[in-house]
């Protein structure tokens, strides 16, 4: 057979098309033995031929690519079993031939032992969960995966952990990308050297297979792909072909993960040009092949490409598709040539219509270019599959295939060329793509991997053009977006900018492309390349200015904009990402002196696109009213390179700046965006929308300022510096269009702004100057001054925590510029200019984080309000920096009242720009200064504190950088020749300052005071008061001023200059007609700014002659001023420091100050003030009495609520509250007054008009999770810890109770215990009563209210209307008596016999209530609905416990389980125990007294069988029958195997209330008895065979002693003595004997027991009998805890005081005789023990030390948790989920949201919360770090208990910082989950729709 099938093989029956399957499939592997062994050969052609033959045939790609084009008959004919089973059997073929007869799996084996893995190179795809450690890394983009990670050593290192987004592949063992120090230990190595050399024959076979194998895939591809429809590709297809080739695809993957080896054949297979050529030619007579190859042809054609060989063909018949626009001079828009590539954009056509006269690029060379984009011809295998990678999309499949042969040093080099031959062509399968986003991340997960290693950058950038390329590619693909710029000259303009509006930009697409631009420039060798090649800069420059002016804003003068764009995101990311980064990327490389010649090609090529750009937008001088655009990315380019020349390189800043004109054009725009800043906050574009302030915000944000705040203040101070000051003084003013406002008359007329904006924008033009002349981010702080002023600027605004304070600092966008966020400097600056704050809890407050807060010598000394403008995204934020300095001020005594902004001296200027200070002295400024401080003083309108104090801070600055101490000699003359427009002699401020000006000529409206005086203004002294109110004055030369120095510069004929002013009295602005006419006035002033100075200093104080010169007392003043750095205080504190500073700077000003000062000044006449100024003046007062008295009103509110809130929701409030509903009045008052939250009425319960408690009923399962140990479980981090619940209190309390139903009678066994240890109800109250009908109409609102806050109303859920506690039913309160003064607490000295008697009689009496429940009165039907309502808080499950559904006995048992339920949690919330004492913590807000109304009311309805009521069995002798042993029927639960405080509860329900004191006692007394023997049987039982039998005989010598009945060791033998007559004890095996302790018992410890046994029953019945009479609770040590409550209850005899220890058993008291009664039990549980021993010892002993319930505890550090179960599977669906959580109370982990794990529409968090908590689930999320809590059908997020090092949370793990456990956070969240106050602390709820 094996022969034939040889014979076969080798050809010699061509005919035979196919062999029988059968014959092949038995010997495959024969065969390949056959076919190695004759290749092995030394002459092996006739083998190579045979396996060639047999490969065409099992390879052969015509068959299956029929199934796959989908036409049916096809695969019919080909038949084996559809498309599938053809390529199975291929794939069979292939694994037979490389193993060579072996077996496949040995030979992967064999092939991995030669593996010289040096590298790591996992590859994964997005979502992984992956490391980065900035400590090891060299390139930013290194990661690691998490096995290399964990086992590399990165203590201390600053890592993170973080969720892939777009896949990668880990760095470990690469030393190009990362620190040998951090290789984990299977890296560290270098192993190649120990690796033996690879066996000849081992991979011969996969040399000679894999090239057909890798051709066939191709074949597959070619064949697969059909090209678009018009409308737009069929993703469907594509994926088909996909899916057929998973397996081809997959059967490669595996093959790279064989090791070094096999890709290296891989490699060869990939990469041999000869093996192509042969295969694919496409020449041979293989008809298949031939076919194949035209579909690549075609394929190739219609992507715009060309095949070399056909150029010429192409060339001429049509310019082909893609032809590179850039080539093609002139080139008209994108018709018609992109037309025929992207016909699936219709709306390109249209665009590109009007692109009409577009600029002509030029590049370097056409030609190259040309080819860049168009041509592609494919040589080898690789680069083939590259291009079909390409065109499918990059499936994953194929990306992780390609990215898995990395670790092979020829094919990353290979593959990087090929990456980079098909670059442009990505781009343009990117365009098109309609998935551009998974693309994106696909592409970028490629070239990452590539661009990361510098090596490999450098070398194809030498060979294959990277650079080129790349800036082309970019180039083109903007280019198809471009619209006309309307910035300007909106006609004329040539400039083209990109539209924001297109999914190019929108979408971010161009991401890809950028950031792999980005990557190699931040290579140095690559960069340098760059910055050397001038044709790339040019290029470079003109893509920059695509971006020049994009997303123009214009203003809307008439009505709201229609449709608010939403563009202006994609502009800034564009600048950010397509303009700064590069800039910030080539600038790290321009740190050296010697790289100054970079720099200068750099600011030439900008300066020249500038000066296109300038010229494209026809600009002369004047920028376009009403628009705006914030992207000048070429200003900032430029401004960014002067800097960094002065800066770094110590170029002289002159010899690259441009002349004066291009100077004055490059200010122009960046200005115009500082005014428009101001006008936005003024609400001058109001119209445009919100998106125009959130253009404003984002301009000045963390993330942008750098790269566009910055650098443009940054351009404006250079400009500053070299023009003329007056110039640039007066350009700002107009700019800000407050020219007209700068009179000295006091109206005006402002022909471009309204009255209501002036003040802001006089403000924002001061603000704007003080910025400009104070900051000096760019001009002379070193980078750690700049970090510690940015730091301080954010730190002043509000505490930050360190993750935000990290966003916050804006950092150099170049992530190899060395300042890193986290870096060593940002530590060492943070920690000297904050504190920490520890994260604090408030109870029941909102977590808070870790915070930072600045320093007090910060506030004292560092506090620059400047930086703080400059970096304030909202406005507020100001405003709260200078509310904490105040604050600070306060606090620290060092200035009491309102202080101003502080003056603060600034570091010292670079020489280069010393020119900028020539502004403080230039003439214009000074009249501006003098005419502002002349108007404040004169109070005219529009001004503010806000000028006075920016007013101020310049003339502080200008004499602080006065340039020379000027001579005194030179007199001022003043006067009045001097008059009009030469205001100042000089332009030196400290000799201006003293200059007096008497007359100035203002222009006027005629209706202005000054026009109306008849005389004109003499200068008699008696004459001044009257001019000096009504006086002011212009500088009316500003805007001519300006022109002139323009002329001035630009030599332009006055022709010219005339036509471009523009004039004054444009009525453009008022109606026609309205605006009255100018005129011009002449006003006296006689001042100078010393004496405004002066006379403000009166004002603002308020007094006169309250400037008194200091240096007449201390002249030392002036020799030495003290004038700190630094300085705090408010106006008048400025007043004097400038005043100080004028005289010590000249002798002059001293003397004139003198002078001014010796003059008394006569006292300011009052203003005339007209009526419509006084109406304004009363509003204003009016208002501001207003506010006082709101303010009032609100202080007393707050304090009044405050109190309140102290009584009503303390959580720890003082023990000895009153409760607060009652009132306690005079004694004799027995009935309880109640006050209606609602209606505000009080007075008692009534049965017509009943009160309630505002109650919230919730089901609990907190009791069912005791355990009976200390220790908390741990969560599960490991396989083997699991946590198993069977010692949970609720299941032992299940067991029993089944036990008990196995062999009891069902109606006596749910009377035999109690319920409710899960799902029990908990009820809880606020203490607030309302009247029920008020509640009813409360809740009919709520339900009207359609703005509900996150309860549901028709769930009966409310918020109490005092408290907003959340609350769910009311609680009917009973109508009688106080508790405090019950008159049936008085002790009556019945004995106990006749006690016993009562209460049997009682309990058989229905109607000891006052009603009869029959009438109904509206009482007796609020009882009814509370309590439906606490049966339907749990579900059904948890209620219904009896063998027979709805038998009655169930909610008998359910009632008093309530009652037990709730005295269980109290004792649970006092920490287990009574030792506490005093009142209850929830005393005031407790309701268990209305609770057992409510439940005693209905436990009546129900009476116990008569002839079975335990009471008789307790205190009644009966006729023991031994005949009665046992009936057919079940018998009733033995009276020793019930639950004593379950039997408590019944008697007490069962009895009339309220309850007589004394049945009370008498009731605790006799139970005590029953508890005490239970307790003696169960030691019996847990003793062994010796002690049993020693007890029994001590005893029984003691039983006739006095107090026998009252000494446990008699009562313990007897005891014993009667249960040995059963078979109790008898079925002792050995293994029994093993299990008891074997300890020996002491008395001790036998009493020890005994006490421990009987305490749970004595605290709960202390606690009951506090809420029924009211009595407290005494305290004491735990050790006599017991003792105590026994005497509390009555169960000592009050005169018992002992000397000796203290013993349980003399508190007992036998109505009937002890020994009589405890045989008549024992002889109950004799007959059950006969038949089964077992179970009846089990149920003797109960388990009564129940622990305080805890949640589990969780480990140290997150990690452990993290990563053992983000990829640990569900139990129930058997996937990873996508969102894990686990459960916090029993460690189950479940998938939220999962739809896997549904169940009747319950996702399986909310199903867990119901099973596990009762409707309370508490849920870790995995992936996320928080807690979320689901409470019944509403959820919340509850925060984390994990924070990282710097008291953090890290929501979602998006910082990936190690996490460690917060003990005080869980604290309080078991403590919210046990106190079960979620609802009430927890503030933000939502529905789940059991959605979780």
């Amino acid at each position: 057979m094996a022969a034939a099938a040889a014979a076969a093989v080798g050809g010699q029956q061509p005919s035979q098309p196919e062999l029988p399957a059968s014959g092949l499939a038995l010997d495959k592997a024969a065969t390949a033995a056959h076919l190695k062994a004759a290749l092995s050969r030394p002459d092996n052609r006739a083998g190579a031929e045979e396996l060639q033959a047999l490969l065409e045939r099992v390879l052969s790609a015509e068959r299956p690519l029929a199934a796959a084009a989908g036409s049916e008959d096809a695969a019919a004919a080909g038949g084996g079993g559809g498309p599938g089973a053809a390529e199975e059997e291929a794939l069979e073929w292939c694994k037979c031939l490389l193993a060579g007869g072996g077996g496949y799996d040995e030979f992967c084996a064999a092939v991995r032992a030669y593996d010289p893995a040096a590298l790591c190179g996992l590859v994964w795809t997005a979502n992984f969960v992956a490391y980065r450690c900035r400590t090891c890394g060299i390139s930013p983009c290194m990661s690691l995966c998490a096995e290399c990670f964990h086992q590399g050593d990165h203590t201390g290192h600053d890592f993170n952990m973080f969720r892939s987004q777009a896949g990668g592949a880990c760095d470990c063992g690469d030393s190009n990308v990362m620190r040998e120090s951090g290789f984990c230990k299977r890296h560290q190595i270098k192993s190649s050297s120990n690796i033996p050399c690879v066996p000849k024959d081992l991979l011969m076979m996969s040399e000679f297979v894999l090239p057909r194998f890798i051709f066939c895939l191709i074949q597959y591809l070619r064949e697969g792909y059909n090209e678009p429809a018009a409308d737009g590709p069929s993703e469907k297809d594509l994926n088909k072909v996909l899916q057929l080739l998973e397996p081809q695809i997959s059967f490669l993957e595996d093959l790279t993960k064989m090791g070094g080896a096999m890709r290296s054949v891989l490699t060869q297979v990939l990469t041999n040009q000869q093996n192509y050529k042969d295969l694919t030619s496409g020449l041979g007579e293989n008809a298949c092949v031939k076919k194949s190859h035209e579909k690549y042809l075609i394929a190739l054609k219609s992507s715009g490409l060309t095949y070399p060989e056909d150029k010429l063909v192409y060339g001429v018949q049509e310019p082909s598709a893609g032809t590179s626009s850039l080539a093609v001079q002139g080139f008209v828009g994108a018709t018609g040539t992109l037309g025929q590539v992207d016909s699936s954009d219709e709306d390109d056509q249209d665009s590109s219509q009007g692109l009409g006269k577009r600029k002509r690029v030029k590049l370097s060379s056409g030609t190259k270019d040309q080819s860049i984009m168009d041509v592609l011809k494919h040589k080898s295998f690789l680069e083939e599959l590259l291009f079909w990678t390409i065109k499918y999309e990059f499936p994953q499949k194929m990306v992780t295939f390609l990215l898995n042969m990395l670790p092979d040093q020829e094919y990353k080099v290979a593959f990087t060329k090929t990456f980079v031959q098909h670059y442009a062509f990505i781009m343009k399968t990117l365009k098109k793509s309609h998935e551009s986003d998974t693309m994106s991340n696909r592409i970028v997960h490629i070239s990452v991997q590539l661009f990361s290693n510098e090596e490999l950058a450098r070398q194809v950038t030498e060979e294959c053009q990277l650079l080129d390329i790349m800036v082309t590619v970019l180039l083109y693909m903007m280019e198809s977006c471009l619209i006309k710029s309307e910035l300007q000259d909106e006609e004329n303009s040539l400039h083209v900018v990109v539209n924001c509006g297109e999914a190019l930009l929108k979408n971010n697409t161009y991401w890809p492309l950028v950031s792999d631009f980005i990557n190699i420039l931040s290579h140095q060798s690559v960069a340098k390349r760059f910055l050397e090649d001038h044709g790339l800069l040019v290029t470079w420059m003109n893509f920059v200015s695509f971006f020049q002016g994009m997303n123009l804003n214009k203003r809307e003068l008439n009505e709201h904009v229609e449709f608010e764009s939403q563009t202006y995101y994609a502009a800034f990311a564009a600048e950010l990402e397509a303009c700064a980064q590069p800039m910030w990327g080539l600038l790290s490389h321009c740190k050296v002196r010697e790289t100054q010649e970079y720099t200068r090609n750099v600011v030439r090529y900008c300066l020249e696109a500038l000066q296109d750009w300038f010229d494209a937008i026809n600009f002369v001088d004047e920028p376009a009213p009403n628009q705006v655009t914030f992207h000048l990315p070429l200003h900032r380019y430029y401004a960014m390179f002067l800097s960094k020349a002065v800066k770094c390189q110590e170029l002289d800043l002159d010899s690259v700046l441009p002349d004066q004109e291009m100077l004055m054009k490059l200010m122009i725009h960046p200005l115009q965006i500082q005014a428009s800043l101001a006008e936005i906050h003024s609400n001058m574009w109001v119209r445009n929308g919100l998106q125009i302030k959130g253009q404003a915000m984002t301009y000045v944000q963390s993330h942008f300022c750098n790269s566009m705040i910055d650098p443009d203040i940054y351009l404006l101070q250079v400009c500053a510096s070299r023009l003329d000051p007056d110039y640039f003084i007066s350009s700002v003013f107009e700019r800000f269009k407050v020219v007209d406002l700068l009179t000295m008359a006091s109206q005006h007329q402002n022909t471009v702004l309204d009255a209501e904006h002036e003040r802001s924008m006089l403000e924002g033009a001061l603000t704007f100057l003080v910025i400009l002349l104070s900051l000096r981010l760019h001009l002379g702080m070193s980078d750690d001054e700049i970090l510690r002023a940015e730091m301080v600027a954010q730190l002043c605004m509000n505490d930050r925590t360190h993750s935000s304070l990290l966003d916050l600092i804006p950092e150099n966008p170049n992530p190899k510029s060395g300042i890193i966020p986290g870096s060593y400097s940002f530590e060492s600056v943070l920690s000297a200019v904050a504190d920490f704050k520890a994260p604090v809890f408030e109870p029941g407050g909102s977590m808070q984080q870790g915070m930072y807060t600045p320093k007090a010598e910060v506030w004292d000394q560092e506090f620059d309000p400047v930086m703080v403008i400059l970096r304030t995204v909202y406005r507020r934020d100001v405003q709260s920096a200078m509310d904490r300095y105040t604050a600070f001020l306060k606090q620290s005594g060092k200035f009491p009242g309102n202080p101003w902004p502080p003056y603060k001296k600034r570091t010292s200027l670079h020489p280069s720009y010393k020119g900028l200070m020539r502004l403080l002295h230039c003439k214009t400024l000074h009249i501006v200064l003098f005419t502002l401080l002349y108007k404040i003083l004169m109070d005219h309108q529009n001004l503010s504190e806000h000028v006075l104090c920016m007013v101020l801070y310049l003339i502080e600055l200008g004499l602080e950088n006065s340039a020379e101490e000027e001579s005194d000699e030179e007199a001022s003359v003043g006067g009045p020749e001097r008059c009009h427009d030469s205001w100042f002699p000089g332009s030196n401020l400290v000799s201006n300052m003293r200059h007096f000006i008497n007359y100035v000529r203002v222009r006027v409206p005629e209706t202005a005071p000054e026009v109306k005086r008849d005389s004109p203004a003499s200068t008699s002294s008696d004459n001044l008061g009257s001019l000096q109110n009504s006086g002011t004055a212009q500088v009316f030369s500003l805007v001519a001023e300006r022109r002139k120095k323009f002329q001035e510069i630009i030599n332009r004929s006055s022709s010219e200059a005339n036509q471009v002013v523009r004039p004054k009295t444009s009525s453009k602005w008022s109606a026609p007609g309205s605006a009255p006419q100018l005129t011009t006035a002449i006003l006296e002033i006689k001042e100078s700014i010393l004496s405004l100075l002066i006379k403000l200093h009166h004002k603002l104080s308020g007094k006169q002659n309250s400037y008194y010169p200091p240096w007449l007392d201390d002249i030392e003043i002036l020799i030495q001023p003290e004038i700190p750095k630094y300085s705090h205080g408010d106006g008048i504190t400025a007043v004097e420091r400038i005043l100080l500073k004028a005289a010590s700077q000249s002798r002059m000003n001293k003397r004139i100050i003198e002078e001014i000062c010796r003059k008394v000044t006569p006292p300011v006449p009052p203003k005339k003030v007209t009526a419509a100024e006084k109406k304004t003046l009363d509003k204003e007062e009016r208002r501001q009495k207003a506010r006082e008295r709101q303010q009032k009103l609100l202080a007393e509110f707050a304090s009044r609520q405050k109190s309140f809130m102290e009584t009503a929701m303390d959580v720890d409030s003082p023990e000895n509250d009153i409760p607060m509903e009652i009132t306690t009045a005079e004694p004799q008052v027995s009935e309880a007054v109640y006050d209606c939250v609602i209606c505000g009425q009080s007075g008692p319960s009534s049965e017509d008009r009943p009160t309630g408690l505002v109650v919230l009923l919730q089901a609990s399962s907190v009791l069912g999770q005791c355990r009976d140990n200390v220790e908390p479980k741990k969560l599960p981090i490991t396989e083997e810890e699991q946590i198993y619940p069977w010692d949970t209190c609720a299941a032992v309390h299940d067991v029993r109770l089944s036990l008990l139903q196995r062999y009891f009678k069902d109606s006596s066994c749910l009377l035999a215990v109690s319920i409710g240890w899960e799902g029990g109800v908990y009820v809880q109250t606020c203490g607030h009563t309302l009247h029920i009908d008020c509640h009813k109409s409360y809740m009919e609102s709520l339900r009207n209210d359609q703005v509900l806050q996150g309860f549901s109303v028709d769930k009966g859920e409310f918020t109490c209307p005092l408290c907003r506690q959340f609350a769910n039913s009311v609680l009917p309160c009973y109508p009688g008596s106080n508790v405090e003064n019950n008159p049936w607490q008085r002790p009556s000295n019945k004995s106990i016999q006749d006690l016993i008697k009562e209460v049997e009689e009682l309990q058989g009496r229905p109607g000891a209530f006052p009603v009869s429940i029959s009438s109904e009165t509206n009482l007796s039907k609020e009882m009814e609905s509370v309590m439906k309502d606490i049966k339907n808080t749990t579900q059904k499950k948890y209620r219904d416990y009896s063998k027979t559904p709805g038998s009655p006995d169930n909610d008998f048992l359910f009632m008093y389980s309530v009652a037990r339920t709730n005295l269980e949690l109290e004792l649970i919330h006092r920490g287990g125990n009574l030792c506490s004492g005093g009142a209850s913590t929830a005393g005031k807000r407790s309701c268990l007294n209305q609770l057992f109304h409510v439940l005693a009311l209905h436990m009546r309805l129900y009476s116990i069988d008569s002839e079975y009521n335990p009471w008789r069995k307790l205190t009644q002798l009966e006729e023991m029958n031994p005949q009665l042993g046992y009936e057919e029927q079940q018998p009733e639960v033995p009276i020793l195997y019930h639950d004593v405080t379950s039997l408590l509860l019944i008697q007490i329900l069962m009895m009339p209330q309220p309850l007589r004191k004394d049945h009370f006692t008498c009731l605790v007394k006799v139970l005590f008895t029953l508890l005490y023997t239970q307790a003696l049987a169960a030691l019996s039982v847990k003793c062994s065979e010796e002690d049993r039998s020693a007890w029994k005989h001590a005893g029984a010598l003691k039983k006739s002693t006095c107090d026998a009945e009252k000494s446990y060791e008699v009562l313990l033998s007897f005891v014993i003595s009667e249960l040995f007559k059963g078979k109790l004890y008898h079925e002792e095996g050995t293994q029994e004997c093993a299990m008891v302790n074997p300890i020996a018992w002491s008395p001790e410890s036998m009493e020890k027991y005994l006490q421990d046994f009987c305490l749970p029953f004595l605290r709960i019945t202390s606690l009951l009998q506090h809420h029924l009479f009211g009595e407290d609770l005494p305290s004491c040590q735990e050790e006599e805890e017991f003792s105590v409550l026994a005497s509390c209850l009555g169960l000592l005899p009050t005169f018992y005081q002992t000397e000796h220890p203290f013993i349980s058993a003399s508190c007992l008291d036998w109505p009937v005789p002890a020994f009589d009664i405890i045989t008549q039990w024992c002889f109950e549980i004799k007959s059950f023990a006969e038949r089964h021993a077992e179970q009846g010892k089990a149920l003797l002993i109960q388990e009564s030390k129940w622990k305080l319930p805890h949640l589990l505890q969780l480990p140290e550090n997150y990690n452990t948790i993290f990563q053992y179960y983000h990829r640990k599977t569900c139990s129930v669906c058997t996937k990873v989920p996508k969102d894990p959580a686990v459960c916090l109370v029993c460690g189950t982990f479940v998938c939220l949201k999962g739809l896997c794990c549904k169940q009747q529409s319950y996702c399986e968090c909310v199903l867990h919360s119901q099973n596990c908590g009762a409707g309370t689930g508490i849920f870790l999320l995995i992936n996320a770090s928080v807690i979320i809590i689901i409470r019944g059908h509403r959820f919340c997020l509850w925060g984390s208990v994990y924070l990282d090092a710097h008291g953090e949370e890290d929501r979602d793990l998006r910082r990936g910082k190690p996490l460690y456990i917060c003990k005080e956070r869980y604290k309080v969240l078991e403590q919210q989950w046990i106190s079960h106050t979620f609802d009430h602390i927890n503030k933000r709820w939502g529905p789940h729709y059991n959605g979780l």
